[in-house]
């Protein structure tokens, strides 16, 4: 919404929330005390807001005056019930729907933006159907606009995105809201479709991501035990113009919002149809994925002599990817999980997470294990008196570390396990490191 303020100053955009403390943050004088971290982002909030980018508690009047609303809300994936643990729930959708059926007047165009299960829209179309027959005169139009853009290059992505995706059945909506974007994205980037079929390309995108990252570490553990390097590997296949070179950087798997919550919304939506070997396929993407994260927890603890219980790790980044303050479904949340269950002291270095995020994020059931973990402050601190140090956020600092003076305060033996290929991995071991590097063969 601050990009399409920024970028359109004729059209007012108003961005409603019933959390008036994330409201009052967003409106916070102090651009750097923005609830969300992303590069760039304040940048653009500052030049629209108070101009024609607004932030507010009143849900229903903004409604009221709207002639489009995006419904931009959390689908978190059930955790009970029917479809638990796969499928969408999708109450916020539900709830927002009906608040803009009680609220709105006139004709007004409802936007998906979230991304939702395959024929959500239908669900929305009903309620606000219903408003329409109590004789108040409004009428709704629904349309799919999913968001592709990227936590980290977010801004970026949208001001010169590689398409824009409007799916609907109302060409006035359609050319209505591809008109906002048509001030500033080529007209061929706009690509319109059928409603079920931009659900779906939505979950499709990410379901295709995320194979690759699951596909290139499957590839990076077969290199650690054979000699060969992931990353000779994947600049050799990404090459082929037919696979191209994005998302072949090995790690410590996918994290984030979107990647796993879509595949297995997709799986479930597999199940449902009968398709269950479609199903089955989409799923071992996922358990992959975990089984990568518990593959280095395990690593770790076998290279410190079989136990880490009452040994320090410094542990280099929370956040799921760098440029973000986002820890939803990080990597580093299940692995340091296993450490603290073995008994480890973890020091964790961010530089944009909290430590309340930190805290939410390791809240181990009850019978968890006895380790315990402390916020550090740099880099130094994270390593003192550390058996090893453990990168699982590429964060750019992390590519700059004096490591002599690291490993002076590091209990040796000493280890340092990139799970990035981000550090200066040579100056590590000269510095007198043992030095694991995610796909790295010794031969």
């Amino acid at each position: 919404m601050a990009v399409i303020a920024d970028r359109c100053p004729g059209i007012q955009v108003t961005v409603v929330d019933l959390n008036a403390e994330r409201i009052a943050a967003w409106n916070d004088p102090d651009l750097s005390q923005l609830p969300v971290y992303e590069p760039e982002l304040d940048a653009v909030v500052g030049r629209a807001r108070g101009q024609n980018l607004h932030f507010t508690t009143a849900v229903e009047e903004a409604i009221a005056a709207a002639d489009m609303v995006f419904i931009s809300v959390n689908t978190p994936t059930k955790t009970r019930g029917l479809g638990a643990g796969q499928a969408s729930d999708l109450r916020w959708v539900e709830a927002s729907a009906r608040t803009v059926a009680q609220a709105a007047r006139g004709h007004t165009i409802v936007v998906e933006k979230s991304t939702l299960p395959v024929r959500t829209a239908e669900v929305i179309q009903t309620i606000l159907s219903a408003a329409t027959g109590d004789g108040n005169g409004c009428s709704f139009s629904v349309l799919s606009n999913p968001e592709f853009l990227a936590e980290g290059t977010a801004i970026p992505d949208l001001e010169a995105p590689d398409r824009v995706l409007i799916g609907g059945d109302d060409p006035a909506a359609i050319a209505a809201l591809a008109a906002i974007y048509g001030q500033w994205v080529p007209a061929e980037r706009i690509l319109t479709t059928n409603l079920w079929s931009s659900e779906l390309s939505k979950l499709t995108a990410n379901a295709f991501l995320a194979q690759r990252i699951s596909s290139i570490n499957s590839i990076a553990a077969v290199c650690e035990a054979t000699g060969a390097d992931v990353r000779e590997v994947a600049k050799a296949i990404g090459a082929d113009s037919r696979i191209g070179a994005k998302f072949l950087q090995a790690g410590p798997g996918f994290g984030g919002s979107c990647f796993q919550k879509d595949i297995l919304n997709l799986v479930y939506l597999y199940r449902h149809y009968g398709l269950e070997e479609v199903a089955a396929y989409w799923e071992q993407v996922v358990t992959l994925n975990t089984w990568q994260q518990q593959r280095i927890a395990r690593l770790v603890v076998t290279r410190l002599f079989g136990t880490v219980s009452g040994k320090r790790i410094g542990v280099l980044g929370f956040a799921f990817k760098a440029d973000t303050n986002d820890t939803r479904e990080s990597p580093a949340i299940r692995i340091c999980r296993d450490l603290l269950e073995e008994g480890a002291i973890l020091q964790i270095l961010d530089p944009k997470v909290e430590e309340g995020q930190i805290t939410a994020g390791l809240v181990q059931p009850a019978g968890g294990g006895e380790g315990s973990w402390l916020p550090v402050a740099d880099v130094h601190q994270a390593a003192s008196g550390a058996d090893a140090l453990l990168l699982l956020t590429e964060w750019q600092a992390f590519a700059q570390i004096d490591w002599p003076a690291v490993a002076a305060v590091m209990r040796q033996p000493a280890w340092l396990f990139d799970t990035r290929a981000k550090a200066d991995g040579a100056a590590a071991r000269a510095a007198g490191l043992n030095v694991w590097t995610v796909g790295e063969g010794s031969g």
